[in-house]
C-alpha cells in the first residue's frame, strides 16, 4: 500500500507545480519560456539552501521530473564540484551533473524531429 501512497504523492506534488505554472500563464503577463526559467531558477535557489532535498524525498518523481527538479541537479552539481575542486567546480559542476539530463533530451527531441511531419506555415 505504500507504494500506491508514494505514486499519489508524486502526482499530486507534479500536479501542483503544473497548477501553479497554468495559473501563472492565465493570470499574468508572462510567458511559457520565462515561467519554465522561473522554476529552473526556484529549484537552483531552493536546492542551494537546502529545502528541495526534502520536497525530492516525500514526492519522489512528482518533484524531481519537473524543470524545479532540473534546477535541483544543477544546484546540487556546483555544490558538490566547490567542494571537491573549490572554485572551478562553479564551471564545471553544473554541467556535470545535468548531462545525462540534457543528452536524453537531445536525444528525444532528435527522434521526435525524424518522426514529426514537418508542416509548412
Amino acid at each position: 500500500m505504500d507504494i500506491v501512497l508514494d505514486y499519489v504523492w508524486a502526482f499530486v506534488i507534479g500536479g501542483a507545480f503544473c497548477i501553479v505554472a497554468q495559473i501563472l500563464i492565465d493570470k499574468t503577463s508572462l510567458t511559457p519560456a520565462r515561467i519554465l526559467v522561473g522554476y529552473v531558477v526556484a529549484g537552483v535557489i531552493l536546492g542551494a539552501v537546502g529545502l528541495y532535498e526534502p520536497l525530492m524525498n516525500f514526492a519522489g518523481a512528482g518533484a524531481s521530473t519537473p524543470l524545479t527538479g532540473f534546477g535541483y541537479v544543477i544546484a546540487k552539481g556546483v555544490k558538490t564540484a566547490v567542494t571537491e575542486k573549490g572554485a572551478f567546480g562553479i564551471l564545471e559542476g553544473g554541467l556535470a551533473a545535468s548531462a545525462a539530463v540534457i543528452s536524453a533530451v537531445l536525444v528525444f527531441s532528435f527522434i521526435a524531429a525524424l518522426i514529426g511531419r514537418r508542416r509548412p506555415k
